[in-house]
């Protein structure tokens, strides 16, 4: 347990500090992401959902996100997690608000975005697993502290700050050639402390298309990656302390194919400053700077699926994000809390791609991309205002301003200029303010109710950079609007005993989504989306007026023994499209990729002789691949099995089971039939320790 001091320094301003078990999902005694400020989950007027370091480690599935998705309003924009997706296809969303690749949902280490600066989407690989602390989950709250993507909630991984000397390690070897090491470890000395840490991860992965039509041309969708990171940790007088953060980081994946592959690699660099002059105010401030670059290569294949054609090559996507900000948090009388902050990022970015193959030889050139900047402030009280009723208010105000948009295509082997396109700046102010009340009319019963605004600016992959993937072909759209939500909430939660049961009802309108829209279908020549061949499908992002999502999100946790605790969570939802004048079909259409039903139960027997067993067993509902609702991916119901054993005080034996019965779990239905496949069965086991 750290010392309250260090406990309030390190939760007031987790801004920017780098460095269920699998079903259980508790409450830590403080959580930060809600209003960047500490304070107890049952003084929250929002959903709060922490999986402790415990949890995760006992959860059975192979990586991060993987193990999020215990929490049935957790998704990724298609079923499949890290372990084989493309980077491009795990955006996060939460309680089904609009999918898509680009996040609409903010993801942070640390308090640091951990949002691709170009694209949105999130690296998972990065993430340590074995060096977390928690991860907070905050469905629709927390954009008036953090402001720009937090449009669907938040998402915060957070490591530890121990002041003695300590570690965590793990090895893992497992089914589909899948392989890991990762470790953590503390040194602390007498003037500071010393956190080290890294993971090298590896698998040959399996076959992503489905058997029944499979051809010569798929190969197991493999991996690699590593990351490392360090972190000094030094006070300075009695009020002060200064931590400094380098992390670098590399992926290299094959998709499916023998030409299909991508690449990541990225430094990051943080300085932060903690302060605590007084009892009851403490502060932080923060500077960070990221480097990373993307490449990948998309195919396009036959319809026997024995001749694979090159269809683009991104050979470079240089981004850059910096960013600072300033948080002040105050405790005053009657338990009231006050926080305070500004916050400024910038991102730039570009792709650099060669496209039409034509002759054994990509013919053309695009260059495109530009730079974002946003800068808020905000503010947050919280106030008792009568016996068991307690007031929650907020304001924040971002101004954005995009500019440097280009998009430069040339003919490779000439040099001729055929497209030459330079877009005006366009900035905006974005207003995100939220209330919340907080009741206790018992002891045991806590009602909340509570409301939020939030934007999100398209990222600068949406507005400048097309795309073709297999047949079909995507346009950008430089001229899209902002993305607007409006969330409300009113939840209830009962605990007495052995028992915790939770219920909240939502609603989100969501305006100016940015959806891909069908406009084409081939073979042919169009206006906007160009030719297709026979099957494909011609889309551009364009912004949809409206559209509604809500529903009902159930959890419930009973200790029946001090042994043994069973979990379950539900989330029953409906998003549909309400208004499209840009394409009055979709109206009354169910978004993309979002399920009408999911759930989850998990079981956590420790049995004599220091075994532990974690069986999940989550059920997904059917959705649609496309806005049309015309590919249909079908229902599936999945178990997982973790078990472990100690060996010794300090070590364990572990086995886990993904996938346990070989369910299909469709991930990707193209207009040709072709059906994606997730996980199958995987097992892998290994040994985990701490010292």
């Amino acid at each position: 347990t750290r010392p309250r001091r260090t406990a309030t320094l390190a939760a007031i301003a987790l801004l920017v500090t780098t460095a269920g078990g699998a079903q259980t999902v508790t409450l830590a005694p403080e959580i930060v992401t809600a209003t960047r400020t500490p304070q107890a989950p049952t003084q929250a007027a929002v959903t709060i959902q922490v999986v402790d370091a415990d949890a995760l480690r006992a959860n059975p599935a192979a990586t991060v996100d993987g193990a999020l998705r215990s929490l049935p309003a957790f998704s990724l924009f298609r079923r499949s997690d890290s372990l084989t997706a493309n980077p491009t296809a795990q955006g996060v969303s939460l309680r089904g608000l609009g999918p898509s690749g680009a996040s609409r949902s903010l993801v942070l280490l640390d308090g640091v975005p951990l949002n691709d600066p170009f694209g949105g989407w999130v690296a998972w690989s990065q993430v340590p697993r074995e060096g977390l602390d928690r991860i907070e989950v905050v469905p629709g709250g927390g954009a008036t502290a953090w402001g720009n993507a937090a449009l669907g909630g938040v998402v915060q991984l957070l490591t530890p700050a121990p002041r003695t000397s300590t570690g965590h390690g793990a090895v893992l070897g497992g089914d589909f050639g899948t392989r890991s090491v990762e470790f953590t470890h503390t040194q602390a000395g007498a003037s500071g402390t010393l956190d080290l840490g890294g993971r090298a991860f590896a698998t040959d992965g399996f076959k992503l298309v489905a058997p029944e039509r499979r051809g010569p041309v798929d190969l197991p969708a493999w991996s690699r990656h590593h990351w490392a990171q360090a972190r000094w940790r030094q006070p300075i007088g009695q009020t002060l302390a200064i931590a400094a953060t380098v992390r670098t980081f590399a992926e290299q994946r094959g998709n499916g194919t023998a030409y299909q592959r991508n690449g990541t690699h990225g430094n990051f660099g943080s300085l932060a400053v903690d302060g605590q002059p007084a009892a009851d105010f403490a502060w932080q401030a923060v500077a960070y700077a990221q480097d990373q670059a993307f490449a990948s290569t998309f195919g396009s294949i036959n319809a026997s699926r024995t001749v694979e054609t090159p269809a683009s090559d991104q050979f470079a996507v240089p981004a850059r994000a910096e960013g600072a900000s300033w948080t002040g948090a105050w405790r005053h009388g009657g338990g009231a809390r006050s926080g305070l902050g500004a916050d400024l990022r910038h991102v730039r970015g570009e792709t650099r791609e060669h496209y039409t193959f034509t002759a054994g030889n990509f013919t053309r050139l695009r260059v495109a991309g530009g730079e974002q900047t946003t800068t808020g402030v905000f503010a947050t009280h919280d106030q008792p205002i009568a016996s068991g009723l307690r007031a929650q208010a907020g304001v924040r105000i971002d101004r954005w301003e995009d500019g440097q948009g280009h998009r430069r295509e040339s003919d490779r082997a000439s040099g001729t200029l055929l497209r030459d396109d330079r877009y005006a700046a366009r900035s905006g102010t974005a207003f995100s303010p939220s209330v919340g009340l907080l009741w206790k009319p018992a002891t045991a019963w806590r009602l909340r109710a509570n409301a939020q605004h939030a934007f999100r600016r398209p990222t600068l992959n949406e507005l400048y950079r097309p795309f073709r993937a297999g047949a079909n072909v995507t346009e950008a759209n430089p001229e899209l609007r902002t993305e607007n939500v409006t969330s409300t909430e009113l939840g209830a939660a009962y605990a007495s005993g052995p028992l915790t049961l939770d219920a909240a009802v939502f609603r989100n309108d969501l305006h100016d989504a940015v959806g891909n829209v069908t406009l084409a279908r081939g073979p042919g020549t169009f206006p906007i989306v160009g030719t297709l061949a026979a099957g494909g499908l011609g889309r551009q992002r364009l912004n949809l007026d409206h559209t509604r999502v809500q529903g009902v999100e159930l959890s419930a946790r009973w200790a029946a023994t001090p042994a043994l605790s069973v979990t379950a969570a539900a989330l029953l939802n409906d998003a549909r499209v309400t208004a499209a004048p840009v394409a009055p079909a979709l109206v009354g259409r169910q978004v993309a990729q979002v399920p009408r039903r999911s759930a989850s139960v998990g079981l956590v027997w420790r049995a004599p002789g220091g075994v532990t067993l974690a069986p999940r067993l989550r059920a997904l509902g059917r959705q649609f691949e496309d806005d049309e609702n015309q590919l249909r991916l079908g229902a599936a119901t999945v178990l997982d099995l973790g078990l472990s054993r100690p060996v010794g005080r300090r070590f364990e034996l572990f086995v886990s089971v993904e996938n346990l019965g070989d369910a299909r779990v469709e991930t990707g239905r193209s207009a040709d039939g072709v059906v994606n496949i997730g996980t199958p069965r995987l097992v892998s086991g290994g040994l985990r320790g701490r010292w």
